[in-house]
């Protein structure tokens, strides 16, 4: 009868003594579970823009690549501009007449600078300025002979012995930068992509503009931007008759070496040019270089009409392509409109 005892033991029985022999177990399990998901840890789901960043480059390091790092431009500008204020302050200089316009019940006063079109002369001054502060608040001088001006010379012209350690005044690089944005006919949209290239090649290839370097990375920073965002790109060929005395071997070269510090990675997200755009307007603002300002004629108030029916139009248009996709709730959602009045 033994064996009888043995064999008759109900099939759901032999789970219930095994179940109840691990139940000491499991509280050591869910306490190793608590102690690596503490509550204060948040999700353990990762966001997909997180586990696209590599680990040896922190999102914070790579403003050129993500929405949410500070532009290195605006934090070095940081330094001068609190100096300035403390400096004003200290010695009560007084801030003197004020030329900023603001606007009234009676006057609207609006810039023609926009993110979709923002003022060429206006971006180039500042896109510039951000590039005199990454020289004067440089951490080293860090550098790769395929810029060094010493040893690819972009003119005849002897360069001087002190030739990196003069620092080069604002005005000197906005001349640089305007002289080849005239002559190539480029737009404000493309100097704001070339900054981002600039801080995208200073992060990724591990150097610092400094002035020995800051004209060829500059060139090479426009002359790879041009070619991205412009429809009618300008080839190489055109930038030495502009520089004269370059060879087209080395604007090859240089190009060919910017895209290989860069990874190939030529892309700029629309958030990562409005947050460029913005910026510049802020470094604009510290140092009181103002946009251009204009009141809002019966003129201007119609053109901007109707760029905004374009606009409207342009939505209209995408939201019925919408709907005929998909007959998602989401679509279903009315925007309500206004018609604007001129008087």
């Amino acid at each position: 009868m033994g064996n009888t005892v043995s064999c008759c033991v109900s099939p759901g029985g032999s789970p219930k003594v095994s179940r109840a022999r691990r139940q000491p177990e499991r509280p050591d399990v869910y306490q190793v579970e608590a102690e690596l998901y503490e509550p204060d840890s948040g999700p353990s789901l990762q966001h997909i823009s997180d586990r696209e960043v590599p680990d040896d480059l922190a999102p914070e390091s790579n403003p050129s690549d993500h929405p949410r790092a500070s532009t290195i431009f605006l934090s070095k500008s940081q330094t001068d501009v609190r100096e300035k204020r403390k400096s004003n302050h200290i010695n009560h200089v007084s801030p003197g007449q004020l030329s900023k316009k603001y606007s009234s019940c009676s006057t609207i006063f609006l810039d023609d600078s926009t993110v979709s079109q923002p003022n060429l002369k206006s971006t180039i001054k500042c896109v510039t300025l951000a590039i005199y502060y990454h020289i004067k608040n440089r951490d080293s001088d860090r550098s790769l002979d395929i810029f060094d001006e010493k040893l690819h010379p972009l003119s005849r012209e002897e360069v001087p012995e002190d030739y990196c350690r003069s620092d080069p005044e604002h005005k000197h690089i906005y001349r640089f930068v305007r002289t080849l944005f005239s002559a190539a006919q480029l737009t404000a949209e493309c100097a704001i992509v070339t900054l981002v290239y600039l801080e995208r090649l200073l992060t990724y290839a591990e150097i610092d503009i400094c002035p020995s370097n800051w004209k060829r990375i500059v060139l090479g920073a426009i002359l790879l931007a041009s070619k991205v965002w412009d429809d009618q790109a300008v080839w190489n060929v055109d930038y030495c008759q502009i520089l004269k005395d370059i060879t087209v071997e080395d604007m090859n070269e240089m190009e060919r070496q910017f895209l290989e510090l860069l990874q190939f990675n030529i892309n700029v997200p629309a958030s990562v040019y409005a947050k460029y755009y913005f910026d510049l307007r802020s470094l604009a603002d510290d140092n009181h270089m103002n946009f251009p300002l204009e009141s809002l004629s019966k003129e201007r108030a119609q053109k901007l009409e109707a760029i905004s029916r374009l606009c409207e139009d342009k939505y209209k248009d995408l939201s019925k392509a919408a709907m005929r996709r998909s007959l998602s709730a989401d679509n279903l959602v009315g925007v309500r409109r206004s018609n604007a009045v001129l008087s």
